[in-house]
């Protein structure tokens, strides 16, 4: 196939499809188009009671976009049950493009000036597709995730696109739904244009579960 650009990056997105491979070394890349696409609902978005209470601590500082290419390679590492992934060099590079021109974005968790969790994705027009996700201490995706879905609802998003549901994902309210109805819902999302940055920065905790309610 093609090499990755870009431009083929996001036309391919536009149509429903998104990049893999078939492991961290593979050379190639290959065109997914699940049956069946996950997908987290931004207004049936669930925090579980003891993830509410770890946020509002505040354990973690939250960036967003200060160390993109470093979260992508946290994302590639093996991880207990994951000995390797699919994201490799040229996934990696081309994505990091895609950063420097803005439409790939990270939320990153912090903890004395340590990355320790984080995940990333592509930002079109109302559609945000999370890619990966990983974290070095205890519930840092996790919050990562509530920070992400906490700005998307702010700048007017409408569909937040995970590509396969995991048990990681469930307890959020992520479901699978007919690559139809996963269509459909995409075309209205590229209808609008969402805001990733209108969401103040710095928030603490307590405020970022307070705009999730209050946008819903």
């Amino acid at each position: 196939m093609s090499r990755l650009t870009p431009d083929i990056l996001l036309r391919a997105y536009a149509c429903g499809l998104f990049p893999m491979a078939d492991h961290s070394s593979s050379p190639d890349v290959f065109w997914i188009d699940p049956e069946q696409r996950g997908i987290l609902p931004l207004d049936g978005f669930h925090i579980p009671k003891r993830l509410r209470k770890t946020i509002r601590q505040d354990r973690f500082q939250i960036r967003i976009n200060t160390a993109f290419r470093q979260v992508m390679e946290a994302c590639a590492q093996p991880a207990p049950g994951r000995e390797n992934t699919w994201i490799n060099e040229e996934i990696l590079s081309t994505y990091s493009q895609l950063h420097d021109l803005g439409a790939a974005h990270s939320v990153e968790c912090w903890r004395d000036g340590v990355l320790v969790g984080g995940l990333y994705g592509v930002d079109l027009a109302g559609a945000f597709f999370g890619e990966s996700m990983f974290h070095f201490e205890t519930d840092a995706s996790k919050i990562a995730t509530v920070h992400l879905v906490a700005r998307l609802k702010w700048g007017g998003y409408r569909l937040l696109d995970t590509q396969f549901v995991t048990e990681h994902l469930e307890q959020f309210g992520a479901q699978e739904i007919p690559r139809e109805t996963y269509q459909q819902m995409l075309k209205k999302a590229l209808c609008v244009k969402g805001d990733f940055y209108s969401m103040p920065e710095g928030l603490i905790g307590s405020d970022v579960l307070q705009a999730i309610t209050q946008t819903s």
